[in-house]
């Protein structure tokens, strides 16, 4: 099938597939004219690599997923260990963001919003009180 298919099928972009090509994600046959020949196969670790791009992992977690999922000897405990990595990272970056939510809502009750020039955010951001 060509790529307008596999894109049609897979649900992702043809610049995507044409990069995961690129970085060496997908290997997908060459017709006699030079066109790209996707296979079912390839339409599904399309699939494989949006859905795990949806959950967070980065391309090369992705590469990782992939190469554990085509060995057919792997240890499902080397998947859980790269799965629970992420899910470190998700967690480290909820609570970073948790924080960052808490001082942007400290700074906005700090703040008048009046039509006098003083204002707590701009004196935080620019540090002057520490001046």
């Amino acid at each position: 099938m060509n790529i307008g298919e596999a894109s049609a099928r897979s649900g992702l972009p043809s610049k995507t597939i044409r990069y995961y090509e690129d970085i060496g994600l997908i290997r997908p046959d060459r017709n006699g004219n030079g066109y790209r020949d996707y296979a079912v196969a390839d339409v599904h670790k399309l699939r494989f690599l949006q859905k795990s791009r949806g959950l967070g992992f980065s391309v090369e977690e992705c590469r990782q997923l992939l190469a554990l999922y085509e060995d057919k000897s792997r240890a499902s405990a080397d998947v859980k260990e790269l799965t629970q990595a992420k899910l470190t990272e998700i967690d480290r970056k909820i609570r970073e963001l948790s924080e960052l939510r808490h001082t942007l809502e400290h700074l906005v009750h700090a703040c008048h919003g009046n039509d006098r020039p003083d204002c707590p955010i701009l004196e935080e951001l620019s540090d002057e009180q520490h001046a």
